[in-house]
């Protein structure tokens, strides 16, 4: 069998839409704000031989920055909800229960406002 060689001028791992890693680059500040967050973490221990020692504020920061961490729970307001309002939200914008719940909690239980502001991105 005869091995398959590339042409002269094509790289090895190279694609057509240019370096992956310039397609990697963030876009938006808070993009790059996470991107940094997250390269202190990497930035701190690239010998594996070390003991893995996590430094907990530093993923906390990152988290945050990411949005994943407690702070956004947290802003949930105590609003009682109505079932038929979150069905409404899981049947038309086909959301998980849960997230439609925490959608009318964020908008005060009104499911016009939590419409408008789940589709507002969408239209801006």
């Amino acid at each position: 069998m005869a091995e398959d060689r590339q042409p002269p001028n094509v790289t090895e791992g190279a694609t057509a839409a240019g370096d992956v890693e310039e397609e990697m680059q963030p876009k938006s500040a808070e993009d790059r704000k996470a991107a940094a967050a997250l390269s202190k973490l990497d930035a701190r221990g690239d010998d594996e031989s070390a003991a893995p020692a996590v430094d907990n504020q530093l993923v906390k920061n990152a988290m945050d920055a990411l949005g994943g961490g407690g702070a956004a729970k947290a802003e949930v307001k105590k609003v009682k909800v109505d079932a038929a309002d979150v069905n409404l939200l899981v049947d038309q914008l086909e959301l998980s229960k849960p997230k439609a719940t925490e959608l009318l909690k964020a908008h005060d239980g009104s499911a016009v406002t939590a419409m408008r502001a789940w589709l507002q991105p969408t239209f801006a």
